[in-house]
Parts: structure tokens; sequence; C-alpha cells
């Protein structure tokens, strides 16, 4: 590639991956963004926006969730569901957690512990519930974008359901967003 392109490729790159689209292997179908006002505030006491991802909630962990915070939620919210997805993976975008019908009115989840009433999906381990960061020995380390949706309805799905089954659900049924992201390398 001619050097010259290489800022407007690293800035498509970049769009892409903010708007959700690009190659993965569990999450492609993209959920349409909310306005700005529309937004959630997903924070975590464990780690800040950008920051390592300490290990305990990793595979070289205890391998359990983090604790996680959610702010913004719109009243008129009926479920919610979250996706923590590594882009950085190897072979696309890879699952690390994805689960629906959380209790909006329940927004601090503590470590180790699903929200209430949520129905926990299976990851891109082939596990039921939480899969912690476990990015390749010797790889740069790898970010894992946890993204909290607001929905007004409650999603049938099965616990089978992949990433994909969950944003279509989403789909023209989401009032708000937010996203936190961590890294971890090992």
């Amino acid at each position: 590639m001619d050097r010259r392109f290489l800022p407007l490729a690293a800035a498509a790159a970049a769009l892409a991956f903010a708007s959700g689209c690009g190659d993965d292997d569990g999450g492609g179908t993209s959920v349409p963004s909310p306005s700005a006002a529309q937004r959630l505030t997903v924070s975590s006491s464990a780690f800040t926006e950008g920051g390592t991802i300490p290990r305990r909630y990793t595979c070289d962990g205890e391998d359990i969730s983090p604790p996680l915070t959610v702010t913004g939620v719109p009243a008129t919210t009926t479920t919610l569901a979250v996706l923590v997805q590594d882009p950085d993976a190897p072979h696309g975008t890879f699952t690390h957690w994805l689960l629906w019908n959380a209790d909006p009115h329940q927004t601090r989840w503590p470590a180790g512990q699903p929200p209430k009433g949520a129905t926990e999906g299976r990851n891109g381990f082939k596990k039921t519930g939480y899969g912690g960061p476990c990015p390749p020995k010797g790889s740069d380390p790898h970010h894992y974008v946890f993204s909290v949706y607001a929905a007004d309805r409650t999603l049938d799905l099965p616990s089978t359901a992949s990433a994909d089954d969950v944003n279509r659900a989403l789909t023209d049924h989401t009032l708000a967003s937010g996203t936190l992201t961590g890294r971890y390398g090992r």
C-alpha cells in the first residue's frame, strides 16, 4: 500500500471499529447507534476506560466478570443486554460474554455475578457465561469492549443464542447504549 494512504486507511479502520463493522465470528450484525442523548455510561471499579483489566478477571486469574455500573438507563427500558467482545482476536471478533434480559433497575453488578434475571449465552469458548480475556501469549494487548444496551422489550432468545442473534433482537429496540473498553496482554 502506498504510504501516503496509511493515515486514510487507519482512519477508515477506526471508523469501522467504532461502528461495529468488520470481520468477526460472533458479532457481525451491527446494532443501530442511538443518538448522543441516548448514551449509557458503563464503568467499573476494577479498571478505567482504556485501562488494563486486572488479572483477576482474566483466564490467568479467577476468570470472573469484573464489577460493572451502568448509568443513564432510560425510564422506559424493559431490559438490559451485555456483549463483551475482543475485536483484536486473530480470527476476527471473539465474544467473551453475552447476556440479555437483565433487570434495568439493577445497574450495579458485583464481580463474578451476572445481573439479576439475565440469561447468559454461550461465549466464544463454547461455555455459558463469562470467559475472561485470554489473548495469545506474546501478542500486543487486546481491547475488550463491554457494550451495554437498554432495550424496549424483553428479548425472546434461547440460551444458545449467539452475539449475532442478540444484535438482531436489539435492532430497532435499542433505547440507549454505552461501552467500556479495557486492555489485557500476556
